[in-house]
């Protein structure tokens, strides 16, 4: 499980999927003042280099935010454009894009005064270089396992929630690992907002996470599937989001983000939303 290194993806089409997906439930869910606690299971680094010779030799954010980066002046979506303002950001005044955000570096560019990040991190070079980042924008990082130091910490003080959990899946048990973690993180805290990545891969074994979620007490649990059109010879078909209690309007905005982003001269992918289990 510590072989992962997410600097050999990073930007890829599912980066884009997910991080447009937590961007734009964070932002709706500040259109209240109220604290959120922000969590991430599996935070990775803060910022990746496009140009490192990891990126370089899977060349996976050409095929991912590379493709929409030319074009994100003509994105009409205003949450695309909030997405690509944050990307300029990252990059300073770079005039190519060269650095990419992980997860935990979109969660702090938002973060207000009162809501609190938390980065969960096992890899230890991994954890390093994101405690470094993290002592400059005020973030909590703890090396250990996800999962279970997300269900240490809840319920949060704060009275609002919001969890990523995107795992590399490179163990089978991890579908489950999940699943339980989800379910009981779900009934702690019924109100919280849950964003859980997954591969769609020639296996399918990403239907065992459905499966445990639907025998579940969870409801209000949205898919979202972003399918490429052309099948790489290995790796990743497309790319999932389930969005559990998405916040109200989110449907609709992120729909139309990923068929904005998905056309044939972008991701060229398909994107599917539907809800896994309803209300």
């Amino acid at each position: 499980m510590l072989s992962y290194l997410h600097a050999f993806h990073a930007g890829n089409f599912a980066d884009v999927q997910k991080h447009g997906a937590l961007l734009l439930a964070l932002r709706m869910m500040q259109a209240k003042d109220s604290a959120i606690a922000c969590f991430d299971t599996h935070a990775g680094s803060a910022l990746y280099r496009l140009d490192s010779d990891q990126a370089q030799k899977t060349d996976e954010a050409r095929r991912g935010i590379q493709a929409l980066w030319p074009d994100r002046q003509q994105l009409l979506s205003g949450d695309w454009k909030a997405f690509m303002a944050q990307l300029e950001r990252f990059n300073g005044s770079r005039a190519a894009l060269s650095h990419y955000g992980g997860s935990p570096a979109w969660m702090a560019a938002l973060k207000r005064p009162q809501d609190t990040v938390t980065a969960f991190e096992l890899h230890p070079t991994e954890t390093g270089k994101l405690s470094d980042w993290a002592a400059t924008v005020g973030i909590q990082v703890r090396h250990q396992d996800g999962l279970r130091g997300l269900l240490k910490a809840l319920p949060p003080s704060a009275p609002r929630l919001l969890v990523l959990t995107d795992p590399s899946y490179e163990i089978k048990t991890e579908y489950r690992d999940v699943a339980e973690t989800v379910i009981k993180a779900w009934q702690r805290c019924r109100h919280g907002v849950f964003l859980v990545w997954y591969p769609i891969l020639p296996k399918q074994d990403h239907h065992r996470l459905f499966s445990a979620l639907t025998a579940s007490e969870v409801t209000k649990v949205l898919r979202s599937e972003l399918t490429l059109a052309e099948t790489p010879d290995r790796g990743m078909s497309g790319s999932g989001m389930l969005v559990i209690n998405p916040p109200w309007g989110f449907e609709e905005r992120f729909r139309a983000m990923m068929s904005e982003a998905g056309t044939a001269d972008r991701l060229n992918a398909t994107h599917q939303l539907d809800w896994l289990v309803p209300e």
